[in-house]
């Protein structure tokens, strides 16, 4: 006679009470507290011969349709990465649409959330809202993920975090995996835990390096993958596994796909943010020239802005699905660096092939742009460009900005920076 129980059982309700405790204290909530969650069951006792499996049980409650949407009604947003350049987006979206957001932030010994001070009632004591909340979290750290997700109860969770640099992920293989790759499956197996399955719609933020060595141009949701990095590779499964359990669970689980997308928030180390912060300091008389890889790369540059609204229409899409989005316009690195230098007035003329390219102003002869071999991939994704058209038929979604655009801001705002200080 054998008894086998889940820890979290039997009706239990949410153990955290909504309060507005400071950041570093226990996970917070805003508002008032939301419905009781129905853990999975206590199995039944066997009486029989059938061996272990036959009283585990890992199915949760089913739940009828109605009890689905008052839980969702509530429109509790959960945003890993929430600090980044897409998070601090899209809490600013949903805070628009009434939501209350809260983010997972990893501890750090200085100030981490430059991006998203503006949300806090109070910037000068980083203190969060009715509507919006922090917690530390690490997508390294199950039990954490699982206490955050039982005591939140979230309705959507947009999983954003990741060490998202490509090149770097060739010098942090292991770590790049243990976060992009095993982080997405602790924080599916902690809704999982906790009997959200059927409740919390799940979107994970995919990537265009997953064609890699692209098959087709351009490349569509059906495309076959070929990643070309550690990064891609790990992201790879974080795909697959959102699938998996998309399809053993019922979980409304689905993957974006989104091609490069940037802001004047991009990183500073990504490269069409380098070139801007660059394009800046040069027109100040700050700095003479900037070192770039390969110029003949070709990417599909999107706004960040716009990006965070197709990853809330996906996740309010009648039925699960993964999309590609991307504007269907590509450029070289090239090219984007010609378009940034003119937002200052330079015009540039190119001379030489290879690591002996060299970008010159026109006018006067001085070097702007140099390639530095260091700066090249192990292995080079050549060419990414993007088909959208499923996420514009089903979602309604379509880019507007176009890509001199989104140069002119990043420039404009880089100058307004380096103006202000000049060792940013």
């Amino acid at each position: 006679r054998i008894h086998v129980s889940n820890r979290y059982t039997e009706g239990v309700s949410s153990p955290f009470p909504f309060s507005s405790l400071p950041l570093d204290s226990s996970p917070v909530m805003a508002s008032s507290p939301p419905p009781s969650i129905l853990y999975p069951s206590r199995a039944p006792v066997n009486d029989g011969h059938q061996g272990l499996e036959a009283v585990i049980s890992n199915n949760n409650i089913r739940m009828e349709a109605g009890d689905i949407e008052e839980f969702r009604a509530r429109k509790v947003a959960l945003i890993t990465g929430i600090s980044g350049q897409d998070g601090s987006y899209l809490a600013e979206l949903l805070l628009s649409k009434g939501y209350k957001v809260h983010g997972i932030i990893r501890r750090s010994s200085s100030f981490n959330t430059a991006r998203i001070e503006h949300l806090y009632s109070n910037p000068v004591t980083h203190t969060g809202g009715a509507s919006f909340a922090l917690h530390y979290g690490d997508m390294t750290d199950s039990s954490c993920l699982i206490k955050l997700i039982r005591s939140i109860e979230p309705t959507e969770v947009y999983h954003l975090a990741a060490q998202s640099h490509v090149k770097v992920s060739f010098d942090l293989p292991e770590y790049t995996a243990e976060v992009d790759a095993v982080g997405t499956l602790r924080l599916l197996d902690a809704i999982h835990a906790c009997g959200l399955t059927e409740r919390v719609r799940f979107y994970q933020a995919s990537t265009s390096e997953l064609y890699g060595k692209v098959q087709e141009v351009p490349q569509k949701e059906t495309t076959p993958f070929y990643p070309r990095s550690p990064y891609a590779v790990a992201k790879m499964y974080g795909y697959w596994i959102v699938v998996n359990y998309r399809e053993a669970y019922n979980m409304f689980a689905c993957n974006g796909i989104l091609f490069n997308h940037e802001s004047p928030r991009r990183g500073e180390t990504f490269v069409t943010r380098k070139i801007t912060r660059t394009v800046a300091k040069i027109s100040l008389g700050q700095q003479e020239c900037v070192e770039l890889g390969n110029l003949s790369a070709k990417r599909d540059w999107g706004h960040a802005r716009e990006y965070v609204e197709a990853m809330w229409r996906i996740l309010q899409h009648t039925v699960p699905e993964d999309f590609v989005i991307a504007t269907g316009v590509y450029t070289t690195v090239r090219e984007f660096c010609r378009l940034a230098f003119m937002e200052v007035g330079i015009e540039l003329e190119w001379e030489g092939k290879g690591v002996e390219e060299v970008g010159k102003c026109k006018e006067t002869g001085i070097v702007r742009v140099k390639v530095n071999p260091k700066y090249y991939r192990p292995t080079e994704v050549e060419e990414l460009l993007g088909d959208a058209s499923k996420a514009k038929a089903k979602l309604g979604w379509e880019p507007k900005v176009t890509l001199p655009e989104l140069v002119k801001e990043m420039v404009a705002s880089d100058l307004a920076l380096m103006k202000a200080n000049p060792t940013a």
